[in-house]
C-alpha cells in the first residue's frame, strides 16, 4: 500500500503549517508495528524481492521531483577490467553501482533484475538526507544546533533527552541507552514501532521518552535509529510541514533529482526519519554530488564541512569518526545503511559511489571491508 499526499499538502502555495502527517489504516498500522522484526529477517529471495518495491509493501509519502533534472553526462570509462566490477557485484550482491567524477559517469552497472528506472531501499543512508535537510533548515533560520531537544519536543522533559541538544542528537552523543542489535529481535530498533499509540502522540517520541541514561549528554557515541528518527519529529516541528515536502522544497526540486522518491512513514503517517527512502540510483549518486558542491547554495554555508568533519572520535581507529549522520573515515565520508547501501565520497578526486545491494546479513565486517578496498581501487582509477 502506498499513503499518497492529498493535493492540498503538496501544493507549493500551502502554508507553513500545512498537514504533518496523513492517516494510515488499521492493516497499514499492525503491518508497521510489525515490519521492524520482520524486514531484518527476511530471507535471501524476500530481500532481492522487496527491496526495489518497498513502497509497495509499506506506507510511504512522495518526495516530489521537479521538471528540470541535473544532468549527469557521461565521462570516460573506468579503467577496471569487467571481469573484476562483475566479481564485486556478485560477490556483494549488488543491484545497482554507479561512479561519479566531477559529476560524470564514468562507471554505471545493474544487476539482479534492477535498473535504472527502478527504485531501491535506502535504509540508513536516509540519515544522511535527514542530516542535509538539516543544513536546509539552519539556512532558513528554523533552529540552531544549540537548541535543546524539549524545545520542540516538550514531551521530553524529564526523559533522557532533557538536557540534549539538537547537535547531540546528529552525532548521535544524547547518552540514551539503546540497542541497536539488528540479529536481536527484541532490541530497541527491532521493536521501536510495534507497540501501539494513542491517535495524538507522536509514534518515536512515545518509545524514545522510555529511555534510560547510559551516559552523560556528549560524552559517548552510540548508534541509535531512534535518535535519527527523534531528529526527524524535531525536524518537522522546527519547519512546520512534513519533511518529505520539506525535502522536495529544498533537495529535490532545486537540485534537480530525476525521479520522485519514496518515503517510508509510522503509523500516523509521518515520515521515519533514519530510514527507507526509495529512490533511483542516479539520485542516489545525486545526493553525494550535492556534499561535493557544498550544497551548492540550498545549505547554511560551511554545512557539508561541518557536517562531514569528526564531532565524534572513534578511538579504537584514528582519523575515523562520525559527523551528523555521516560516517567520517580517512580520504572522504560515507552515508551508509544495513544490508549493503552505501554513498562514498572521495572529495580529494571530486568522485562520488553509490551502490544498492541485498547483502545475506544487515552487517556483515569482512564484506564492508572488502567493499571499501574495491570503492578505494575504482577511486584509484579515476586519475588514470
Amino acid at each position: 500500500m502506498r499513503v499518497i499526499l492529498t493535493a492540498a499538502a503538496v501544493l507549493l502555495a500551502a502554508p507553513a503549517a500545512a498537514q504533518h502527517s496523513m492517516p494510515v489504516d488499521q492493516a497499514s498500522r499492525e503491518q508497521i508495528r510489525r515490519a521492524g522484526a520482520e524486514v531484518l529477517f527476511w530471507s535471501q529471495a524476500q530481500r532481492d524481492a522487496s527491496f526495489r518495491r518497498m513502497e509497495k509493501l509499506f506506507p510511504t509519502v512522495t518526495i516530489k521531483a521537479g521538471g528540470k533534472v541535473r544532468p549527469l553526462p557521461a565521462g570516460t570509462p573506468l579503467s577496471v577490467p569487467a571481469a573484476d566490477v562483475d566479481k564485486y557485484i556478485a560477490d556483494q550482491n549488488i543491484a545497482g553501482l554507479i561512479v561519479l567524477q566531477d559529476g560524470k559517469v564514468r562507471l554505471e552497472r545493474y544487476a539482479r533484475g534492477f535498473g535504472p528506472m527502478g527504485r531501491w531501499t535506502s535504509f540508513s543512508v536516509a540519515k544522511s538526507l535527514t542530516s542535509t535537510l538539516f543544513g536546509a533548515a539552519v539556512k532558513d533560520g528554523k533552529l540552531k544546533l544549540s537548541d535543546p531537544v524539549t524545545r520542540f519536543i516538550p514531551e521530553m522533559k524529564g526523559s533522557a533527552y532533557d538536557g540534549v541538544t539538537v547537535q547531540q542528537v546528529l552525532t548521535m552523543s544524547s547518552g540514551a541507552a539503546w540497542n541497536e542489535n539488528y540479529a536481536d529481535p527484541k532490541s530497541d530498533v527491532a521493536q521501536m514501532f510495534s507497540r501501539p499509540v494513542a491517535a495524538n502522540e507522536d509514534v518515536i517520541v512515545a518509545y524514545m521518552k522510555t529511555l534510560g541514561r547510559a551516559a552523560a549528554p556528549g560524552t559517548k557515541f552510540n548508534y541509535n535509529t531512534g535518535e535519527t528518527n527523534l531528529a526527524g519529529t524535531i525536524l518537522r516541528r522546527a519547519v512546520g510541514m512534513p519533511i518529505s515536502r520539506y525535502a522536495s522544497l529544498k533537495v529535490w526540486r532545486p537540485y534537480g533529482m530525476e525521479a520522485d522518491a519514496y518515503w517510508q512513514v509510522d503509523e500516523h503517517g509521518r515520515e521515519i526519519a533514519g530510514c527507507c527512502v526509495s529512490m533511483r540510483l542516479r539520485d542516489y549518486a545525486r545526493i553525494g554530488q550535492l556534499t561535493l558542491e557544498n550544497g551548492r547554495g540550498l545549505l547554511t554555508p560551511g554545512w557539508v564541512k561541518d557536517a562531514t568533519s569528526i564531532h565524534v572520535p572513534f578511538p579504537q581507529q584514528p582519523g575515523w569518526g562520525y559527523g551528523y549522520f555521516w560516517w567520517v573515515q580517512p580520504g572522504g565520508y560515507r552515508a551508509s545503511g544495513i544490508f549493503g547501501q552505501q554513498i562514498w565520497m572521495d572529495p580529494a578526486r571530486h568522485v562520488v559511489i553509490a551502490t544498492v545491494a541485498a547483502w545475506p546479513k544487515a552487517v556483515d565486517d569482512k564484506m564492508a571491508a572488502d567493499r571499501q578496498a574495491f570503492f578505494h581501487r575504482l577511486a584509484e582509477a579515476t586519475a588514470r
